[in-house]
């Protein structure tokens, strides 16, 4: 039992079989979850990031925080010449020694998933797209659907997807969920051989409170998410160890609920080795060991990874190489 909810904090998988087949009985599931104890949160959070870990760990750590990086460039400035170098990166993270792990993915925009995928083709590393009207998702539904299936088809097989926090803060909670599993049905009828994971993004920095934060949370699962994800890193705050320990619960309480285990994504403002570690830290206590694993927790960043880099060869080398023996990103 956590300061914040309960081990189990949803409904049995039998009360899940109608949740969606109203408005009223979808609010009325979101507002019966467990109200979220901010201040045990946040304490709980805090107490988290204060542990400290041997040396042996810290590089074991490191290099799990590498594998389970989404590297990432969203920029409007993006061209396929930087594309194609951050796909190399993402290959060989650090090209004098190749025992350093690959990361777990490359996000990209729509259009540049025609770039990146045949860099990737065959390495294991995932090609994700942020489709549906990233960052905003403000466009029609059917524009949303087509951005989706045009990611796919250019092969992506991860796609980043972002709620109506418009529909979700006036508690048009249906409306939501059918968007979502609108995507995800999309995903699942676009035929392009294994089954693309959708992350949904919350835009936790809009939702106001951590009570929003978990029925948003449980709203994404029951519409079909693979992961549940923090934030687009265009609005601030974005990822926050309170809120991804929200969210960490409510995954560790799906999966109590419906046997089926959903994966976390902060993303945004996670810049350093330190913060990394205390995300691992995190979920190890709160979800467990199960999530300790790229299929189920990423961190989506652009400047951690050189970090990553530079105390993974301080570890192995005893110096600290400066920020600019990697390449930026």
């Amino acid at each position: 039992m956590t300061a914040t909810a309960t081990r189990h904090g949803g409904p049995g998988t039998s009360d899940l079989s109608g949740v969606a087949r109203s408005e009223a009985a979808l609010r009325t599931f979101l507002h019966g979850l467990p109200g979220v104890d901010e201040v045990g949160a946040q304490g709980r959070a805090a107490m988290l990031s204060t542990r400290s870990i041997k040396t042996s760990a810290k590089a074991w750590a490191i290099d799990q925080a590498i594998g389970m990086i989404d590297l990432t460039t969203l920029e409007g400035a993006d061209t396929p010449g930087k594309v194609r170098a951050l796909c190399a990166k993402a290959l060989r993270p650090d090209p004098t020694d190749p025992s350093c792990p690959r990361v777990a993915a490359v996000c990209v925009y729509p259009a540049m998933v025609a770039v990146a995928a045949p860099v990737l083709a065959g390495s294991g590393v995932h090609l994700a797209s942020v489709a549906t009207a990233f960052p905003s998702g403000q466009a029609p539904l059917p524009v949303r659907l087509e951005d989706t299936r045009a990611a796919l088809a250019d092969g992506a097989d991860e796609i980043d997807m972002v709620i109506n926090r418009g529909a979700f803060l006036s508690g048009r909670y249906l409306e939501v969920f059918e968007e979502i599993a609108a995507v995800r049905q999309a995903i699942d009828e676009a035929g392009t051989g294994a089954r693309a994971h959708l992350k949904v993004i919350l835009e936790t920095g809009e939702l106001a409170t951590y009570d929003n934060v978990r029925r948003a949370s449980w709203l994404a699962m029951l519409a079909g998410a693979d992961f549940i994800k923090t934030s687009t890193g265009k609005v601030a705050p974005a990822a926050t160890l309170p809120v991804t320990l929200v969210m960490l619960e409510a995954v560790r309480d799906f999966r109590a609920a419906t046997g089926r285990q959903v994966g976390v994504k902060p993303a945004g403002g996670i810049r350093t080795s330190k913060d990394a570690i205390k995300y691992l830290v995190l979920v190890n206590e709160t979800a467990g060991e199960d999530w300790l694993h790229p299929d189920w927790f990423r961190s989506g960043a652009s400047s951690l990874l050189n970090d990553l880099l530079m105390q993974r060869t301080k570890l192995k080398t005893g110096r600290y190489e400066g920020p600019d023996y990697f390449t930026l990103d």
